[in-house]
């Protein structure tokens, strides 16, 4: 946006802490994509040896992980007009939760990180698409 003189207004203050918030939170899956794929089942502190399937399928599940974050990343600087992309990767997320979740009804409770990780994916992400809404429409986008 410009101001009447012609100089670029600032962003307003709930875009910028949004694309603050995205900036740390996405940390999360870049990070444990990158473990995920470097350390495969051993980044969980399981034993080995464990099937080689495990840890293709472990290896492959932690790049796309990787790739979530990036795409988050990606929607930081124009995050108002980044609507389909935003929400396409929040669902990703929350498909990923309501396994999650699956397997929590299924075989009982995880670790206190896999039910961090559900918290984020079924309460937090649908929140910050939320919010990145109501940026777009602050912003006079989507």
């Amino acid at each position: 946006m410009v101001n009447l003189d012609g100089r670029a207004q600032s962003a307003p203050r709930s875009k910028r802490l949004l694309q603050c918030a995205i900036a740390v939170l996405a940390l999360i899956p870049l990070f444990a994509g990158i473990f995920g794929v470097v350390r495969g089942p051993a980044f969980l502190d399981v034993t080995p040896p464990w099937p080689t399937d495990l840890d293709s399928h472990f290896r492959f599940l932690s790049g796309v992980f990787l790739m979530l974050g990036l795409i988050f990343y990606s929607t930081i600087p124009d995050i108002e007009r980044k609507t389909e992309r935003f929400r396409l990767g929040a669902l990703m997320i929350v498909a990923g939760g309501l396994a999650r979740l699956l397997s929590l009804g299924l075989h009982g409770v995880p670790s206190f990180g896999h039910v961090g990780g559900l918290v984020m994916e079924l309460v937090v992400v649908p929140l910050l698409v939320l919010w990145q809404a109501h940026v777009a429409r602050e912003a006079g986008t989507r």
